[in-house]
């Protein structure tokens, strides 16, 4: 079996979080899905599982981080195209979100937005240029520091 993340995120109202996370592509699993927990599919290797805050607990004795306050993680999906993350971020911001709590990045080579979801949790959305990606970190760095 091949590798595969879940992404384990406390939530205030699992079915407005679920609905965000559709409005990112994210497909239900109804199998891991109950009024406690929503198993939100990305790719066959990520996967999101909302946990009511109750259900979270569960899991670890340390107290929940409250994300509208502080940044406990930055969660990032590629796009396809610029247009697409634009696109994404619109979805996302119908869906509850808010848009953009961090600057848009826009590097030439590689194009990226956030939003932030119900619970305050940061989703960054972004896209590189593939020759870019192809050549590595270094093509990103002298694209930030040139438009720097």
């Amino acid at each position: 079996m091949s590798r595969m993340i879940f992404v384990n995120l406390p939530v205030a109202d699992l079915a407005r979080s679920r609905a965000f996370l559709e409005a990112l592509g994210a497909v239900n699993e109804p199998r891991f899905t109950d009024e406690t927990a929503a198993c939100m599919t990305l790719s066959e290797s990520i996967h999101v599982m909302l946990l009511t805050h109750d259900k979270f607990r569960h899991f670890t004795p340390r107290p929940i981080a409250d994300a509208t306050a502080g940044s406990e993680v930055l969660l990032c999906l590629s796009s396809d195209s610029r247009e697409s993350v634009d696109s994404t971020v619109e979805q996302a911001v119908a869906a509850g979100g808010a848009a953009d709590p961090s600057p848009k990045q826009d590097y030439g080579v590689m194009y990226g937005r956030s939003v932030a979801d119900p619970d305050g949790h940061i989703w960054e959305i972004m896209w590189m240029d593939p020759a870019a990606a192809a050549q590595g970190a270094s093509a990103v760095h002298d694209a930030i520091a040139t438009a720097l």
